[in-house]
Order: structure tokens, then sequence, then C-alpha cells
């Protein structure tokens, strides 16, 4: 949580920009960034997002390219007001909607990926080729952390993999044999054009979809305009000169998206397309893209060890069986390129079929997820593929959200706590909300199913629907030690 110093910083921000101070300042969830974000709102309605960063060099970084890429009609937010220390800042409101919270909307419904979507990322892909051009000749002095997704970048990345899943995993390999892998795999990827802005973390999450056409003026606006929506593109921190297929494996093989394979070739054909690669070049464009698919999965695969396994966040531990199925399809179908790391190739088998064999052989121990959402956002999947279980709706509940001391803080923080322990329409929700889950999950285990889901949702899904999520759970995991009990916030 920020320091009240912090919070009050961000109203003055607000008061510089909007004239008035903000009538609410509610916190919004990052998955997997240290930076925090709340969404502030005037009494008349407007709004903007303020952001907490704590590392200096990584806002200045943001700050330059930010500018960069709007004067040169990028779809990326503006910058309304700055701190002295330059540890603040405050910048457009693109809403809640993203990319991946529309594709997971209509993986929900059981429409899959359509036309619709299609389109959508169509348009990501036509952005995304214009950004790599227009961003590379953005002064790379000011880049975060490096100027360039050089050698040092790459071993960095395979290094986290390395550390952060290799090892916590107990899987065994040869260092020595290891690195040499590394920087074979280095030297193919640096034989690629690294002469483009490489966006970094260029994914369905950091691309949101606004109802509204873009402020960017005319002559200037070298991305088309499309009917609506708008895309807009957030989270580019990171971003460093390398070359271009890095991001277009970012977005079509994000784990958690879960693409149709069919429908990535499609799209990597589009952006090819797109950027009018043919003939010879689209085959050695290609040849690259696999190469660099494979250090992206790596790296996501250390960040999903690290967020996953150290931090204990259900989100990441969930996306390493997907990214592992997508292993497996490079490992199949790109042999040629595994010729040159044999020993890192042998590592990759062996975890994709440990994974496919704990699949097929799992216990039959019952796990009960846990979870917080906010009904704004949808409602949750159940990603074992049952159905879901139980959605409490927690609306109804006194709501510490309207009280202002309240809102910077979610429910597993101690003021929020001790505020709805004192109220007993809280304690009488809670206890029908067990009686029923209690008779589920006895019925569960004695019938030997291995799967139960049991969520609270709330308007912001970050105070009753928190605070009830972590009731449960405790108690669950009190009562019958024997099941698996994982908990997720969903909007955080």
């Amino acid at each position: 949580m920020p320091t009240a110093m912090q919070q009050q910083g961000l109203r003055d921000l607000f008061v510089h920009w909007a004239g008035v101070a903000p009538e609410q300042t509610l916190a919004i969830g990052a998955q997997g960034s240290s930076r925090r974000y709340f969404r502030l709102v005037a009494p008349d309605g407007r709004s903007a997002v303020g952001c907490v960063g704590d590392d200096l060099r990584e806002n200045l970084a943001f700050f330059d390219l930010d500018r960069h890429l709007l004067a040169r009609g990028v779809r990326v937010p503006e910058i309304y007001a700055i701190s002295p220390d330059n540890r603040l800042y405050l910048q457009q409101d693109l809403g809640d909607t993203s990319l991946y919270n529309l594709l997971h909307e209509k993986q929900r419904t059981g429409a899959g990926f359509d036309a619709y979507m299609l389109q959508l990322y169509r348009q990501s892909l036509a952005d995304l080729a214009v950004i790599q051009q227009v961003g590379a000749d953005f002064d790379f002095s000011h880049a975060y952390p490096r100027p360039d997704f050089d050698r040092q970048s790459i071993l960095w990345d395979l290094n986290y993999f390395k550390y952060h899943f290799l090892k916590l995993t107990d899987t065994p390999f040869d260092e020595q044999l290891l690195e040499n892998d590394f920087h074979s795999l280095a030297d193919l990827l640096l034989t690629a054009d690294t002469h483009y802005l490489l966006y970094r973390d260029f994914q369905a999450r950091n691309i949101m979809v606004s109802p509204t056409q873009p402020a960017v003026p005319s002559h200037v606006s070298q991305i088309a305009t499309h009917s609506l929506p708008t895309l807009y593109y957030i989270d580019f921190q990171g971003a460093r000169r390398g070359a271009a297929q890095y991001d277009v494996a970012s977005l079509l093989y994000s784990a958690k998206s879960n693409l149709p394979e069919a429908i990535r070739r499609d799209l990597v054909g589009y952006y090819l397309d797109a950027r009018s690669i043919t003939g010879q070049q689209r085959t050695v464009w290609l040849n690259h893209f696999h190469a660099y698919l494979l250090a992206r999965i790596l790296q996501t695969l250390g960040a999903y060890g690290f967020r996953g396994i150290v931090q204990r966040k259900e989100y990441f531990r969930q996306s390493i069986p997907l990214a592992l199925q997508n292993l497996r399809r490079l490992l199949d179908e790109q042999p040629i390129l595994f010729q040159r790391i044999p020993h890192l190739r042998g590592i990759l088998a062996s975890l994709v079929e440990k994974e496919e064999t704990q699949s097929q052989t799992s216990d039959l121990t019952l796990t009960v997820s846990v979870l917080s959402f906010s009904y704004k956002q949808g409602l949750p999947i159940d990603p074992s593929g049952n159905g879901g279980g139980f959605i409490f709706d927690c609306r109804a509940l006194p709501n510490p959200g309207r009280e202002i001391q309240y809102r910077a803080y979610t429910g597993k923080d101690r003021p929020v706590i001790d505020f709805l322990r004192q109220q007993p329409p809280v304690d009488e929700f809670l206890s029908n909300v067990k009686n029923l889950v209690a008779q589920s999950v006895d019925k569960y285990i004695s019938r030997r199913f291995t799967s139960l889901q049991v969520a609270f949702g709330c308007t912001g899904g970050q105070h009753r629907s928190v605070y009830c999520a972590e009731q449960v759970a405790h108690w669950l995991s009190q009562t019958w030690p024997d099941i698996r009990v994982v908990i997720s916030h969903r909007e955080q």
C-alpha cells in the first residue's frame, strides 16, 4: 500500500490537473508489476489513473517514450502530471476493458475466437508494426534497463528461467552445458534485424479497448483510427531497441490467452503482409520468429515460477501448463531450431513430459479455488473446465468503499477487516455461505471430485469480496486440512 504521503501526493496531482479534489480513490490491480495504480474520480465524473512507482529510472524511461510515441500519433496514455521527485504521476484513464478481458468473456460464453476478435487482433498487429517503426528513432539512451535487447538482456531472461523455474521445480541440468546453449541461442537471436522499438510486454492485458476516438491531431496520426472500439497501448516501461519478432510472439503466444494455433498462424501472416515481408525475407523472418518465441516462453516461465511458486499467486501457477503446451508445439514443429541447443532441448522435453504425465495421473485430492472479482469486469471463468461452482454476490453487504478512509485499502488490510467484522449482516452472510459450501465439499470428497470453485463478487472487487474470500479460504483450510485451498483476487 502507498504511504499516507504518497496518497496525498496523488491527490495533489489530481487537484493540479482537475481543479478539484478527487471524490473517490480506488485501487487498481496490477498482476505482475511492483507499481501501484489507483483510479481517482472527481465529483463531476472526470477520472485519471495515479501511479506510485518506486523505480525512478523506470519512471523516467516511461515518461520519455510516452512523449515520443504521442508526438507520432501512437495511442498511448497522456501523462497529466508528475510529482517533483518523479515517483508519482497521473495519466489518462483508459477504462477497465482490455483485449484480454474481451477475449476471456468470449471464451467464457462459448463464443470462442470469432470474427470480431480477429479484427481486434489484426488491428493490434497493424498498430504494432507502426509502433515498432516510428519508435525506432527514440533516444534509447533513455531506455530501461538497457538501451538494447542485447546479449546481456537475453541472458538475463534465460537465467531468470534457470533460477526461477528450473531450480524451483527441482529440474536437473548441467550448468555448463546449459550456459553453452544459452549463448548459442543468444547468437541466433542477435542475427535478426534489431533496429526496431521492442515493446517488451506487448500482450492482450496491455491493450485497452476504449469506446471513444483518440484525441490525436490528424496531421500526426500514423495509426489508422477505425470504427469503434479504439485500441490504446500501455505498460511499455521496459521497451528498448530490438527485433520485431519478440513482440509478435508476446501477443500471440501469451499462455492465458490460449489462442487457437490456426488463428496464430493467420495473424503472423497478417502481420508480415502489413510489413510487406515476402519471399526469402519471410522465411528468414519466420526462422528468427521461432527462436524469439522460444526465448519469450522461457522468460514467461521464469516469471510464472517467481510469481506463482515464490509469491504464491495462483493466476501465475495456472499459466504454467499453458506455457508448456506452447513449448511442446514448438519442440514438435521446429526440430532444426533445437539442434543447436541439445542440452536445453532435453531439459524442455523432460518438463513437457513431466507436465503431461502429471495431468494424466493427477491425484484425487479436492482443490477448492476461492476468488474475488468485480462484477464490472464480468463473471470469472473456471480454468478447471468444470463450469464453475458457487458465485456469491456481496453487493448487499455494508460497503467500506463508500467511506473515504477505506478507499485506498482492500479486504486484506486491517482497517477494512475491522470494519467488516463489526457488521452483523457480514457474519450472517458468511454463515450462510459456509453452510452451502460445506455441503458441497463433503459430497465432492466422498465422490472423489477434484475441483470446486467458490467466487465472491462485489462492485469493485476490492473490499467486500476480497474480505469474504479470505475468510472462507481460511475456514476451508482449518476445517478440511486434507484438501487444497487456493485463493486469488482477480482485480488485484
